[in-house]
């Protein structure tokens, strides 16, 4: 006889089933009580459209863990020769594939009737995995094969998260696309999930899948766009997806790969991973291991999330830079420093009261440096501010007269090898949209005798600043300057740092330091992709962070890299620095759309209002970890009506329950039981209102929204 408790909880999973599109009324699709041979009965028999059975549902009481009834299941699904269960008691959800794994998994939602559907019709025609070729015209290098192999192998045995380590340049991209066709061919997936940092990255993605799976349609999913189900690959990012993941089941996609994602998509953010029951693969140029050395507590930070996402203490495969100069896959490169005088004083430098142009700062600057000299005539910078709050045009002037020179007549080395960088595209690392502006334009009057006409721009500059200074037609710029003559030079601020691919980049120019280990790798990874006439490349480093982060250059004799220790930086006295930090939450990009041009097409006020309430809903919800399935069902309809209201709404109370849709399925009274009693209710109301509304809210969804501290 079934328990009132049980009764309630089968209240709740019915309404799970629903809320996942089922027809709860429709015996075809959903049976109740079905009668065993042994004469008992299962709970649920899940159908597809012709009526055929697909998986058993065993409910539990709310007090009895799920995971206690897998040996009444498995007899049920064996009798029904059903490859599916589901274990649930309405607070927890748990999947079994019985027939190969050893226990069940936690899943967020039932699946639909459709990715059930989906993922039978593929076990039936399953094939060996590792009985499948690799396609050697796509990874046709010996470390693409093993990684593929060693992945493979992995997912053979049951593992379902895999994390991937590979150099910048060794083809992270191609090796996953052959992952990608092995599995389809096996059909061990159906349907992959490819998430990037960036929307230029996931084109890129496009076009290699559309070049190397012509059978496997893959799109771009952009913000405010739906997932095509026709498609098999989904190449998006998190912003675009932030909004509309959970009205999708957890079967919508058996395979998610993220590719060079920022740490939060393993922290704060990895519930919209943890949303689909899908086999995960990270793709990473950084190296993960616990003892990294690095004086930036992002860097640990991230190695320490990936690794505590991907419950490994180590990469499942790993082929690191060194390795790829040396089997000749990759170019080694070479090291000029100079600094200005400024630059390179130790500990900083000194900057008197009578040097700064008062009269051309804003009347908040003015304040803020009236108040940094109220106590003497001079204070000491830390160069690394450079260009954040102060700027010396001297020192810009001096960089671009210096990579001039350097260009034309070399420089002898410590050696007294005398080198010369090569001839060919330059990619300057900037810090500001200013300083940007200011370095293409003074690079442009440096080479102006190497343009062909006066109007043509022998340097220009891409800007991604989350904001106002975004560079507007940013992509058709990146697009010139790799397909087209000129520009020669780009300058950049967080644009080209990361995921760029322009195998004709031969210089890279740092005006900008960095702290982050990480992103010193990727930035230097720009120029280590091999092209014609390239046996090395050439970094300008005229911030000193080559010598911050250990680099040398010893690894020329016989095409070996060296990495040293980080060296420690001095802290003086009275220094002035500006605390920014380098990392881009990927959830603050791309609230854009770009047309074919390049060009940014901004949204409408209220739509882009709209996608910033939904991703700051999204950041609380993630961050409540004690829901039940049915408690966020409902929080998530609540979302739906904070983003369709975005425009009149300031906050969501107790009483809209008692309007459309609520009033539809229980209004207030359903509420108030779902969480228990009302103050419950009222005190989730208030936190969820506090982090969409409130003053502060947009900390709950960036990782960079401190301003610049400054001290002296």
């Amino acid at each position: 006889m079934t328990s009132a408790n049980e009764a309630f909880s089968r209240v709740v999973i019915d309404a799970q089933l629903a809320g996942q599109g089922w027809n709860t009324q429709d015996h075809n699709s959903v049976r109740y009580e079905v009668v065993m041979a042994d004469g008992k009965r299962a709970d649920y028999v899940l159908c597809d459209r012709h009526g055929r059975s697909l998986a058993v549902i065993e409910a539990k009481r709310f007090s009895v863990n799920p995971g206690d009834a897998t040996e009444q299941a498995r007899n049920y699904a064996s009798q029904l020769k059903v490859p599916y269960i589901f274990l649930a008691n309405g607070r927890e959800i748990l999947f079994w594939e019985w027939e190969k794994e050893a226990y069940p998994r936690p899943v967020k939602t039932f699946f639909k009737q459709d990715d059930l559907e989906r993922r039978f019709a593929s076990l039936q025609v399953a094939r060996n995995l590792l009985a499948i070729p690799i396609d050697l015209k796509i990874a046709g290098r010996e470390y693409q094969q093993q990684c593929i192999q060693t992945l493979c192998e992995e997912i053979k045995q049951g593992r379902r998260k895999l994390l991937v380590e590979m150099a910048t340049g060794t083809g992270k991209t191609r090796t996953a696309a052959a992952l990608i066709k092995r599995l389809f061919e096996a059909n061990a997936v159906t349907r992959v999930l490819f998430l990037v940092d960036r929307i230029p990255l996931a084109l890129q993605t496009e076009d290699t899948f559309a070049e190397h799976l012509p059978d496997y349609p893959a799109y771009v999913l952009r913000a405010g766009r739906r997932f095509q189900d026709e498609k098999r690959i989904t190449i998006t990012t998190l912003q675009s997806m932030i909004n509309i993941y959970g009205d999708y089941s957890a079967g919508y996609f058996d395979l998610v790969i993220s590719d060079e994602c920022h740490r939060s998509i393993y922290g704060k953010w990895s519930g919209v991973l943890k949303h689909f029951d899908g086999i995960q693969i990270g793709l990473t140029a950084t190296p993960c291991v616990n003892d990294l050395e690095t004086a930036d507590g992002e860097d640990k930070l991230f190695v320490r999330d990936t690794l505590k996402f991907f419950e490994v203490d180590k990469p499942n495969f790993s082929y690191k830079l060194k390795d790829a100069i040396r089997e000749g896959y990759l170019v080694p490169y070479q090291i000029y420093q100079a600094k200005t005088v400024k630059t390179a004083a130790e500990g900083g430098f000194e900057v008197k009261r009578d040097e700064l142009d008062w009269s051309a700062m804003s009347d908040e600057t003015r304040k803020e440096f009236e108040l940094i000299f109220k106590d003497g005539d001079s204070v000491i910078i830390d160069p690394n501010a450079l260009e954040r709050k102060f700027t010396i045009p001297e020192r810009n002037r001096a960089i671009v007269r210096e990579f001039r020179q350097v260009m034309e007549q070399g420089y002898t080395d410590k050696k007294g090898v005398v080198r010369k960088p090569l001839l060919g595209k330059t990619i300057v690392f900037a810090v500001t949209k200013r300083h940007a502006e200011t370095l293409a334009r003074m690079f442009d009057e440096a080479f102006a005798d190497k343009k062909p006409s006066p109007e043509i721009r022998y340097a220009d500059y891409v800007v991604s600043g989350m904001g106002q200074d975004d560079t507007v037609d940013g992509f058709a710029r990146i697009k010139r300057f790799k397909k087209e003559a000129f520009p020669n030079i780009l300058v950049s601020v967080n644009m080209l740092d990361t995921g760029f691919d322009c195998p004709a980049v031969t210089n890279l120019v740092f005006a900008r330091f960095t702290k982050s280990a990480i992103l010193y790798q990727q930035m230097r990874g720009r120029g280590t992709r091999k092209a014609q006439n390239k046996p090395l490349f050439t970094m300008f480093d005229f911030v000193g962070v080559t010598d911050y982060h250990g680099d040398d250059e010893e690894f020329v004799q016989g095409g070996l890299i060296t990495t040293g220790k980080p060296k420690t930086k001095p802290k003086p006295r009275k220094l002035l620095s500006l605390d920014i930090d380098d990392h881009i939450d990927p959830t603050t990009r791309e609230w854009v759309t770009v047309d074919d041009e390049g060009n940014i097409v901004f949204p409408e006020v209220s739509e882009q209002k709209a996608e910033e309430l939904g991703a700051r809903f999204e950041a609380w919800l993630l961050a409540q970890p004690d829901l039940t399935p049915d408690q966020e069902r409902l929080l998530r309809v609540v979302g739906n009506q904070l983003r369709a209201n975005a425009d009149s709404m300031e906050e969501f109370t107790i009483d809209h329950f008692a309007f459309p849709p609520f009033s539809l399925s229980g209004g207030v009274s359903q509420a108030v039981r779902l969480f228990g009693d009302p103050e419950t209710l009222e005190a989730v109301l208030a936190s969820m209102n506090d982090a969409v509304f409130g003053e502060h809210q947009a900390e709950s969804y960036s990782d960079i929204s401190e301003q610049p501290h400054v001290s002296h």
